[in-house]
């Protein structure tokens, strides 16, 4: 049964992921990356990580994507217009794209190590251990991600106002 939820579910993830790349409208890119979201939150499930799970939820899907919805709005950006200049990338871009990942994955498979396999419900991942690894080991790239998000939201604010005559 979690074999057929994780398929079930990686595979809306990769649908999703796409869809994020060729939708046109912004805000569809926004839901379809939400989709990202819900579906890796419930493989974390999956893998026995409820309390990542959880966060995945509440800060990435429900936090994140609500500045990015804010930030289209502010940007008032309109659906992507098409030029129609480009026939031959679009008459060679898919084959090629198959044979770079075909390659890509061969190099991959014949670079990469052996692994072990992951086991359902083996992680013991609390909230006590994350947070104590986000304010011991991970506590500069927590400061620098704060710092990165404020600078984000700072340049989404000067980008969208309007010039006073």
């Amino acid at each position: 049964m979690d074999l057929i939820l994780f398929l079930i579910f990686a595979t809306l993830a990769v649908v999703c992921a796409v869809s994020l790349v060729v939708q046109k409208h912004p805000i569809g890119s926004a839901l379809s990356l939400i989709g990202v979201m819900g579906s890796i939150a419930v493989l974390y499930l999956l893998l026995g990580a409820e309390f990542i799970a959880a966060v995945q939820m509440i800060v990435y899907a429900g936090a994140i994507m609500v500045l990015f919805v804010f930030v289209i709005m502010l940007l008032n950006a309109g659906t992507e217009t098409s030029t129609g200049r480009s026939w031959p990338s679009r008459l060679l871009g898919i084959p090629l794209l198959t044979v770079f990942l075909g390659l890509l994955a061969y190099l991959l498979q014949r670079m990469a190590p052996t692994l072990g396999t992951v086991s359902f419900g083996a992680f013991n991942t609390g909230a006590r251990e994350i947070g104590r690894s986000l304010f011991t080991n991970y506590l500069l790239p927590f400061e620098v991600t704060s710092v990165l998000v404020l600078i984000a939201i700072l340049g989404a604010i000067v980008l969208a106002r309007k010039e006073i005559d």
